[in-house]
């Protein structure tokens, strides 16, 4: 099996993993999330003075994975092109779905082309995230 790969233009894990990893043709990359990668704040989140966090916005989230999820690609030798397999958690499926498959539609314009997707709703992330992608890319030699 390879070893982890690390990729500094994206956030750093939020555990003991590495970003992706790659066996054969086959790239995997852990849980992927929205936080900056130079501050480690999540994009559209809104606190109270209390810290508490009162809303958030899912297209910057979204937007936000995306352009994480495509450091670790390019850290690793892979393309946007290479996904084959995207799940999507969400943890208010009911309220993001309809914005978060917008975005979707701007990053894969052509469905014939865009990756598989599944997408579940969940109740929570390990950390105050709407959202979190889990994607598997080929690259060839």
């Amino acid at each position: 099996m390879s070893s982890g790969i690390h990729a500094s233009a994206a956030p750093k894990a939020v555990g003991h993993y590495p970003h992706a990893r790659r066996v054969g043709e086959l790239l995997f990359l852990s849980g992927i999330g929205p936080r900056d990668p130079a501050t480690n704040a999540i994009p559209g989140n809104r606190h109270d003075a209390a810290g508490n966090l009162v809303a958030y916005d899912i297209e910057a989230q979204a937007r936000a994975v995306f352009a994480n999820v495509r450091a670790v690609l390019e850290a690793s030798g892979a393309r946007w092109e290479n996904l084959v397999d995207v799940t999507v958690y969400l943890t208010d499926m009911a309220r993001d779905f309809p914005a978060y498959n917008a975005v979707w539609a701007d990053y894969f314009p052509d469905a014939a082309r865009a990756p598989c997707r599944t997408t579940l709703g969940i109740t929570a992330l390990p950390t105050p995230i709407a959202i979190e992608l889990k994607c598997i890319a080929r690259i060839e030699d």
